[in-house]
């Protein structure tokens, strides 16, 4: 059920039109086509796409890593008034779909860009503080309960050294939570990657300058639909080849460190 349309996917890629309309389901592509893939690059735009995926996603799952963590080191680790309330707080994200927040969303970036474009519409640093955001709640929730599991004798030693919260928390604790930081980079990278909705509302054009940052779940849309008139189904399957076959091989390379990551949280 999942190895054969990836299987499909990726094979029809490498087909020319003809056999995918002729034998639109057999894993036998005949000839290999690899002008498909430099005809959806090219001529898709699919290059211009995937850069400004990787510049948002980056940036996005770095800060989210780096801002998550240390809000559930803070929150896991030490007891001040209205802790779990900042905690809930965070929380509540996960109950708040993003449709319901889309209209305040948009109208607050919209504004923001009127005074600072750089956060406003049709900018990947917008995008990327949004993304952030986005995922907040789930990083948090996620990395509090590997943090309130580690020995507190481990962080009291490292205090007694000398080392001061900064230090203990970057050189101490955190490598200490590698299988859970491993575990929810691996599920932002996949979120954040095939995120569509947020970037369909933000990221337009509205000055009509014509330049755009769409980033590649709208540019697979957009290949879809202009691909489908020039009934060009290579190219098509080539990109959507392309887009997935970056967060498969970052699963692929890091599948045994995500099980353990979550298995060891489910342990503790």
């Amino acid at each position: 059920m999942v190895v054969y349309p990836l299987l499909w996917v990726v094979i029809s890629s490498f087909k020319s039109d003809k056999y995918i309309i002729k034998e639109p389901l057999s894993l036998n592509p005949h000839t290999l086509q690899w002008d498909n893939f430099a005809r959806a690059w090219t001529k898709g735009g699919l290059g211009g796409f995937f850069f400004n995926t990787v510049i948002v996603v980056g940036g996005g799952v770095v800060l989210t890593m780096l801002l998550g963590s240390m809000a559930a080191y803070v929150l896991a680790r030490y007891d001040f008034p209205g802790n779990r309330a900042i905690y809930f707080l965070f929380l509540s994200g996960l109950t708040l779909p993003v449709y319901l927040a889309v209209v305040p969303l948009f109208k607050g970036v919209y504004n923001t860009g009127v005074s600072i474009p750089l956060l406003g519409l049709n900018s990947r640093l917008m995008l990327i503080l949004v993304y952030v955001a986005w995922s907040l709640s789930f990083t948090i929730f996620f990395m509090h309960s590997f943090f309130r599991t580690l020995p507190t004798s481990v962080a009291e030693a490292a205090l007694v050294d000398g080392a001061s919260h900064s230090t203990l928390f970057f050189r101490v604790m955190l490598p200490m939570a590698k299988p859970g930081l491993i575990s929810i980079g691996i599920f932002n990278v996949l979120g954040q990657w095939n995120q569509w909705y947020l970037p369909t509302v933000l990221m337009q054009d509205l000055s009509g300058a014509g330049k755009t940052h769409q980033v590649l779940a709208q540019g697979l849309i957009s290949l879809s639909v202009n691909q489908g008139y020039k009934s060009d189904w290579s190219g098509l399957f080539a990109g959507l080849t392309m887009a997935m076959l970056p967060v498969l091989i970052v699963y692929i390379v890091f599948q045994r460190q995500v099980q353990a990551g979550l298995t060891s949280g489910v342990s503790k």
